[in-house]
């Protein structure tokens, strides 16, 4: 079966569109390549339909559990084989599902890139007929990119062990210092990109140098009747901006990391079965998000870095049609972030003051690695050794790309059991010990393989069986802690931190300051470039972030704030006057197509009425209700 075969069999598609068919070439000839396509670009086809021409398996490595779930329910729906490991899967449940990989016909293995690390999955890797390893979101392995994830540095060591299986490499976004960092770091047999354009000829991207933002997107949610985004810098601000839209009888909720895995999922799918329709959302709510009908992307702040908002703003517009990606910024965002930056690199003693700090806080001993991620309370942490939030923040993030320690961002955590010693060490305690006896027959009643894993619990289920109270329960689970039978995690909704290295003498914690340096100025540079962004008046918005990634050769858009002034300014104030009348008469009491109105109005140029029409919507002088323009009456 050849690759449109595949294609139209699972997808309906009778033909690639953009590099596709170019990529899965590449794929099949077993050459390491890294593709660049546009957000909604259909980078998982790329790897989707070679892995399904060949024998065995695609290992897939995806930096989302959202991501993998979506992924593996839609090849599923295809009856296309398909697992995720993901953190929720009990030890059980993960050893099945490699088993699954190796005997069971599985075409697609997702994992995270912390997981690839594990033994026992690197172990059965080798055991598996692996045809393709793909890695998405390619751009988190370069300390360059603006989603750096220091696991990715280490997906490289997969291809020791599966030295035959070429690379794809996809992202959607990257500059040349950071395509070079992918394919060095993925340790291609020689360098080979194939990029797409960039060029979104139905997204108009316009900037509004506005102070009343909240009236502002009043206005856009009113005129652009669709499923919307709206990006801001923080967590309160996605409340408060939900709240906000609530008041004002808008269909609205919000994302941010701080919610748990299943707020998260459940908010998600409420907004794309368009049950919800405005998402208030952090840049946690980004990779892996495919609804085809937002018509409209609202930044409220302005985003560190063009890479980021590129992304972000090409949400809109994935079916093809006109849509909005509209930036909110004036000189008081350009300070803010300013401002962030310069607490987003601390001095390196305030660093290891905090690493410190974080050892004297857990009561950890020098070279001491604990084995399981600690909970963490930041605000406790914060008051007790008199820093500020942020900064704390911003240093644990610093430590984690050094890999020293990660951070977990606050999310339920449920509680977690093992027990430590042997079955027969065990069984003698029980003969011992009568008082714990039945509590820990119960225990192994309820839950398999106990023994040197940890197992998710319900103290309230368990206290149900033993027919006591939860606190009972705690308070016997403590108690075998301390006789040191079991190891025992209570849920909680902190962050949490683990220790990646061993715990050092702060002497002895090497900080790379000339590399800290270098970040900071990089940083810095990349913020100049999306301040010019904004306060650039004299170039199409399009072209600007089209030469930024690359493509020197770019046409003006047509579309964005700055080509539809320049337009109007072209067209004679009494030709504009004219017109306008025209327009204003034709669409009072009725709604018309651009089609329908050039055939109304046969007398004038139709880019010229497409242009008036534009400049008249972007003002709010014209509704549009679908593809249909009427005159708003209240103007």
């Amino acid at each position: 079966m050849d690759a449109i075969d595949v294609l139209i069999k699972y997808w309906g598609h009778t033909q690639f569109r953009l590099k596709q068919q170019e990529i899965i070439k590449q794929v099949i000839d077993k050459r390491d390549t890294l593709a660049l396509l546009p957000t909604g670009g259909g980078k998982s086809i790329c790897y989707q339909v070679p892995a399904l021409m060949q024998e065995g398996i695609c290992l897939v490595i995806s930096p989302l559990i959202s991501l993998m779930d979506d992924q593996v329910r839609f090849l599923k729906s295809k009856g296309i084989k398909s697992i995720a490991i993901t953190s929720g899967m009990h030890y059980n449940e993960i050893d099945t599902a490699l088993t699954n990989c190796i005997y069971g016909g599985v075409k697609f293995l997702y994992l995270s890139p912390e997981r690839l690390q594990n033994e026992l999955v690197q172990t059965r890797i080798k055991e598996m007929n692996i045809n393709l390893i793909t890695v998405d979101e390619a751009h988190c392995i370069s300390e360059w990119g603006h989603n750096f994830r220091p696991a990715y540095r280490h997906i490289s060591e997969i291809r020791e062990i599966i030295p035959e299986a070429p690379v794809l490499a996809l992202s959607a976004t990257a500059i040349t210092s950071v395509i070079d960092d992918i394919q060095n770091n993925l340790d291609f047999k020689e360098h080979n990109l194939i990029q797409s354009s960039f060029v979104r000829k139905n997204l108009s991207y316009v900037v509004d140098n506005v102070e009343d933002k909240k009236s502002r997107l009043l206005k856009l949610i009113d005129k652009i009747k669709s499923s919307v985004i709206i990006y801001v810098g923080t967590r309160k601000a996605a409340k408060q901006i939900t709240n906000f839209l609530l008041n004002n009888n808008y269909s609205a909720n919000y994302y941010h990391g701080g919610l748990s895995a299943k707020e998260r999922s459940e908010r998600q799918e409420s907004w794309t079965q368009n049950q919800t329709r405005v998402m208030v959302a952090t840049n946690a709510f980004g990779m892996g998000i495919d609804k085809p009908d937002v018509k409209l992307v609202v930044h409220l702040e302005l985003p560190s870095t063009i890479e980021a908002y590129f992304q972000e703003a090409g949400r809109a517009g994935r079916d093809g049609k006109q849509a909005y990606a509209f930036l909110l910024a004036n000189k008081g965002d350009v300070k803010k972030q300013q401002d962030l930056l310069t607490l987003r690199y601390p001095s390196i003693s305030e660093i290891k003051t905090v690493y410190q700090n974080l050892a004297n806080y857990f009561q950890l001993a020098e070279n001491e690695l604990p084995e399981q991620a600690i909970s963490f309370d930041m605000i406790d942490f914060t008051e007790r050794y008199k820093m500020s939030n942020l900064k704390v923040y911003n240093i644990l993030k610093y430590l984690e790309k050094d890999e020293y320690v990660k951070l977990s961002e606050a999310l339920h955590s449920p509680s977690k059991l093992m027990i430590k010693v042997s079955n027969t060490e065990l069984y003698k305690f029980q003969i011992a010990n009568k008082y714990y006896d039945n509590f820990l027959k119960l225990l192994l009643r309820s839950y398999a393989n106990l023994f040197y894993n940890y197992v998710i619990i319900n103290e309230k289920e368990i206290a149900n069986k033993f027919n006591v109270n939860n606190e009972e329960v705690v308070r016997l689970l403590n108690k075998l802690v301390q006789l040191e039978i079991l190891k025992y995690a209570p849920k909680n909704n902190n962050s949490q931190i683990t220790y990646l290295k061993a715990r050092k003498d702060t002497e002895k914690l090497y900080l790379a300051e000339k590399k800290w340096e270098e970040r900071k100025k990089y940083e810095q540079e990349k913020l100049n470039k999306i301040t010019n962004y904004i306060i650039d008046k004299d170039s199409c918005r399009s072209r600007l972030l089209l030469h930024y990634f690359g493509e020197e050769e770019s046409n003006k858009c047509g579309k964005c704030d700055y080509c539809i002034n320049e337009k109007r300014q072209k067209i004679k104030e009494s030709e504009y006057k004219e017109i306008t009348n025209k327009l204003e008469i034709l669409l009072k009491d009725k709604e018309l197509t651009i089609k329908e109105i050039c055939v109304l109005m046969p007398n004038y140029n139709e880019h010229q009425l497409i242009s008036i029409i534009q400049y008249l919507f972007d003002n709010e002088l014209v509704g549009k209700y679908g593809n249909k323009y009427q005159w708003k009456s209240n103007k």
